[in-house]
């Protein structure tokens, strides 16, 4: 029988930055799991970011961090807001955005919902991290929207120098989150924990070290990623 059908997943490692690390958490708590919650990275926003709106007519957002950068540095709140999930559409709205639109998929979907409305932008902005995981740019331009990156936050690892004790799972949330958790289990007993990505990307990382088993998610969003547990 599969090692990891004869684990009962309770306590589970989330990895992901704050404050979505305590949503993660509230929802894991409520399907019966034991949430601990130990970031290995942490948002910083770029404070002397220069934003520059000229011919810009929608913005693109991948990320909470970038909206609440963004909504710090400028006081810009009419254009019509893109955001990769609900989660992000909600946080938009919190910040003052009206015309707020969710992908509910990963950033190849946000750019095909943008590349799909009518009337197409013609100028997007996307405010987002110093180092990105994905290139929506790029994924914009070959659907034919022009659109342009505006750094506004970065992630550094957290003080964090070793894995909590005795968990079964890890939930993770990104391909770098990923790489800080391999670095921090290096050498260390890792064949009873499995590990739960929300992508391939932020699975392969983790990928031939031992775990139980490496599983991602097969859409790019949190409840997909928690149905893994299952």
């Amino acid at each position: 029988m599969d090692r990891l059908r004869l684990m009962a997943v309770h306590r589970v490692w989330v990895t992901r930055t704050m404050p979505e690390a305590e949503a993660t958490a509230a929802r894991l708590e409520a399907l019966g799991h034991t949430a601990v919650v130990a970031p290995v990275l942490e948002a910083r926003a770029i404070v002397d970011a220069r934003i520059d709106l000229a011919g810009v007519d929608a913005l693109a957002f991948s990320s909470g961090h970038a909206i609440a950068a963004f909504a710090a540095l400028t006081p810009e709140r009419t254009l019509p807001v893109f955001t990769v999930g609900a989660a992000t559409a909600n946080r938009a709205r919190a910040a003052g955005f009206a015309d707020v639109r969710s992908a509910d998929g990963g950033v190849t979907a946000l750019a095909g919902l943008i590349a799909a409305t009518d009337p197409k932008p013609n100028f997007v902005l996307h405010p987002g991290a110093r180092e990105p995981s994905a290139d929506l740019v790029a994924l914009l331009g070959a659907n034919g929207v022009v659109a342009r990156a505006t750094p506004v936050y970065e992630t550094v690892p957290t003080a964090l120098t070793a894995p909590p004790d005795a968990v079964d799972a890890i939930l993770i949330h990104s391909a770098r989150g990923a790489s800080q958790v391999a670095a921090l289990t290096a050498g260390r007993p890792v064949a009873d924990i499995a590990v739960f990505a929300i992508s391939d990307a932020a699975a392969a990382p983790l990928r031939g070290r031992g775990f139980a088993r490496v599983m991602a998610a097969p859409f790019p969003n949190e409840a997909a990623l928690l149905d893994l547990l299952k």
